[in-house]
């Protein structure tokens, strides 16, 4: 019998996706090809047992991509252009399957546009599933976009830097707003994120911030010293992003493209003139 044939009658019998790669001793991307084949397909099981051996074979040799229909063609042509934008400050799913179903009215909708680019997403960019245990990593890094105070002596506006921590497990969020990121604000502001949390993770994962990383390195980057007596003093260990491997902090980037988006636009407009408003302003947000 065809393995095509066997996948997806298991399949069809509600086996998982997991039983019939270990059954079946094929890889689960493998699995997967042939039930989205099916799938897109739109064969029923009656279909499938008539036909032969040999046209399953033939049918479910060719990648997903080659037997979409017109429809799907035009979601599949405009998911590279989607994931360049994705990239940028503030721009989101939503908002792009907005671009999307303005060119194409007759498009599919929002839930289906979201599930599509996460089956092609995964097919052009695989990723390997980080498990992250409960008070094992603190993220922390800066946003990239300031925000502003207002200076009441001078009425000029100061540019202060907007710090985010993480944690692994849960994607408990703390954020606050700090003068600069010297040495000494640094330290303060991963102090008051560990007495948010009320607690110390086993290690704390910056990016490669001068305050943070005298010299970055793949191997044996160097800390700085005041941060490596700050974690000596509440017991945790430091383990610096590795330089260009943006996955390392993809929950603190992550993080911080969320603050884009809850935070930035309600602050937009208001007009703070001590750190403390702006953190409080950040703070109820949260």
């Amino acid at each position: 019998m065809s393995k095509v044939r066997k996948v997806i009658q298991f399949h069809h019998q509600g086996k998982a996706k997991q039983f019939i790669s270990r059954y079946m001793g094929l890889s689960r991307n493998t699995v997967k090809k042939y039930i989205a084949l099916y799938r897109v397909l739109n064969l029923t099981i009656d279909e499938i047992n008539q036909k032969s051996d040999s046209e399953l074979e033939k049918i479910f040799s060719r990648d997903t991509e080659d037997v979409l229909s017109p429809k799907l063609k035009k979601v599949y042509d405009f998911f590279p252009h989607m994931e360049r934008e994705l990239k940028k400050t503030g721009v989101t799913k939503h908002r792009m399957w907005k671009e999307y179903h303005q060119k194409h009215p007759e498009g599919l909708k929002l839930s289906q546009f979201k599930a599509h680019y996460l089956r092609w997403s995964k097919k052009v960019n695989p990723v390997m599933h980080m498990e992250h245990k409960a008070g094992d990593k603190m993220f922390i890094d800066y946003a990239g976009k300031t925000l502003e105070i207002i200076n009441k002596e001078t009425g000029e506006v100061e540019q202060v830097q907007f710090f985010v921590a993480i944690l692994g497990a849960s994607q408990y969020t703390y954020a606050e707003a700090s003068p600069s990121q010297q040495k000494e604000d640094f330290i303060t502001l991963v102090e008051n994120a560990l007495h948010f949390y009320g607690g110390v993770p086993a290690a704390i994962v910056p990016d490669n911030l001068k305050s943070a990383v005298i010299r970055s390195s793949r191997f044996e980057p160097t800390i700085n010293e005041t941060f490596m007596d700050f974690a000596e003093h509440y017991g945790t260990t430091i383990l610096p992003a590795r330089a260009y491997r943006p996955r390392d902090k993809s929950l603190a980037e992550g993080a911080v493209k969320i603050l884009y988006q809850r935070i930035y636009p309600v602050l937009r407009g208001q007009k703070f003139y001590c750190l403390d408003e702006l953190n409080n302003a950040i703070w109820d947000e949260l």
